[in-house]
């Protein structure tokens, strides 16, 4: 059987999960996208990415983060929780490389390009956590500081230190170099 490689065929067979966005619904997704949250075509199309976060805050404040953090190109990448859809792992929480460009970086939720990369092989989450302590870890694991921290989250640099200080606990690390090695471990 011969394709011929267009690109309609080279964006559904891409290694990688793709998402073209309007105002946070999702316009189109590749294969890879559809088997990574378990969900078929229908289910996801002409929803919103609300359906692939672990919770509705989550989904709002990522948001908010991305509009606060584009560069001048439009581009914006992270590391998350995101929540598979279906199937037989539908409602599992797992860490996902997500990366993008908004196609207007003054109106970033209008029109986007977004990658998806499951991370769960190398990383899978160990330790319960609240929404707000994945986003510190996330952020701890850029190698932010506290302050760089509470600006992107909108938070005190002292309360980014609790986040931290309650990471440290239930990972049973002494530092914060061994927090972020046992937060890529787990």
């Amino acid at each position: 059987m011969s394709t011929t490689l267009d690109y309609r065929t080279a964006f559904d067979l891409a290694p990688i999960g793709l998402v073209l966005s309007r105002n946070r619904l999702i316009v189109d997704c590749n294969q890879q996208v559809l088997e990574m949250f378990g969900a078929h075509r229908d289910e996801l199309v002409g929803g919103s990415f609300e359906l692939l976060y672990p919770s509705h805050a989550e989904f709002e404040r990522t948001g908010a983060r991305i509009v606060a953090s584009l560069n001048k190109s439009g581009c914006y990448a992270d590391e998350r929780v995101m929540k598979r859809f279906g199937g037989s792992r539908g409602g599992e929480h797992f860490w996902c490389h997500v990366s993008g460009r908004s196609l207007d970086p003054a109106v970033p939720h209008a029109e986007g390009i977004w990658a998806f990369e499951d991370l769960s092989a190398r990383r899978r989450i160990g330790v319960e956590l609240t929404a707000r302590e994945r986003e510190v870890a996330a952020l701890l694991i850029e190698g932010l500081t506290s302050k760089l921290i509470g600006k992107r989250l909108d938070i005190s640099p002292r309360t980014v230190d609790v986040y931290r200080a309650r990471l440290m606990k239930k990972h049973r690390a002494s530092t914060t170099p061994d927090l972020v090695h046992k937060l890529l471990r787990a």
